[in-house]
């Protein structure tokens, strides 16, 4: 598989726009990252409600364990501690609750805040590095025979622009169907330095 091309100014755009595309999605991976911390910080109050929340309902819940010990009052006098210790609990409860919403947010943001860059670069990027890998490795398999190299001089002949093929010859292209070896060796290095690949 061919993964650079041969020549360097094909192979310079290559490694700097694969180089650009890495730190792209670092950058936005760290940003997104950041803003989750950022967005999760909004949960504080939360953890404080609940902290507050619980200690309370302990607290209260053990206040109505020492009243209760007292003889012939002692249940009556716990119900109000164990409703307040119940109240308690759901104060903690919609800390709790509180800090869901708000890591539940900050992952949908992070996620979003990541997302859409990368996707918006992997598809302009992607699709033509996959497509010029795969033509490239193609290439460079067949470049080292007289069939593969005759399949390159058609391949020029039919893609490459009419002002690099006049260059070549104002018959060209009948010199390619009489096979001559000037002709096609020029017509298949041209479709391999359109690649950046060298003629091995």
């Amino acid at each position: 598989m061919k993964i650079y091309a041969d020549r360097f100014p094909r192979f310079l755009l290559q490694v700097l726009t694969d180089l650009f595309v890495i730190a792209w999605v670092y950058f936005w991976i760290r940003g997104a990252l950041w803003l989750q911390d950022q967005v999760q910080k909004l949960g504080v109050p939360g953890q404080k409600l609940e902290g507050a929340g619980s200690a309370l309902a302990e607290n209260l819940a053990e206040a109505s364990s020492k009243v209760g010990r007292v003889p012939l009052v002692g249940d009556e006098l716990t119900a109000p501690f164990e409703k307040a210790a119940g109240a308690a609990r759901s104060v903690a409860e919609a800390g709790q609750s509180q800090q869901d919403v708000v890591g539940d947010l900050a992952l949908a943001l992070a996620v979003i805040t990541a997302v859409l860059p990368i996707l918006f670069v992997l598809l302009f990027w992607l699709p033509l590095r996959v497509r010029w890998v795969r033509r490239a490795s193609a290439a460079s398999r067949v470049r080292k025979s007289a069939a593969g190299r005759d399949l390159l001089a058609l391949r020029a002949l039919a893609t490459q622009p009419l002002s690099k093929l006049a260059k070549l010859g104002p018959d060209v292209a009948e010199s390619w169907r009489r096979s001559d070896d000037s002709t096609v060796e020029a017509l298949a290095a041209l479709e391999l330095k359109s690649l950046g690949l060298r003629q091995r």
